[in-house]
């Protein structure tokens, strides 16, 4: 599960990155599914493995600020035109 969890976290925030450079509003949503997808398995790694809580909810909020950044741009650009 934590592979996976790495892999579609990993795979979110790179397809951000694209949807920036490339924005429609299809790719937004994907981007979105991505995200809840990779909060969906963190909390569930959390659950599942508690000693590690410090460490996972730091990561979290660096990939959630990350995301949120690149999202929020996207967003902006794509209402401009």
């Amino acid at each position: 599960m934590l592979f996976l969890h790495i892999a579609i976290a990993f795979t979110s925030l790179g397809y951000a990155a694209y949807v920036f450079f490339a924005p429609s509003a299809t790719k937004l949503y994907a981007t979105y599914g991505l995200t809840v997808l990779t909060l969906a398995t963190g909390t569930y790694l959390v659950i599942s493995k508690p000693a590690h809580l410090l460490q996972s909810c730091t990561m979290g909020l660096v990939y959630l600020g990350l995301i949120l950044t690149a999202t929020a741009l996207t967003r902006h650009k794509l209402a401009r035109g």
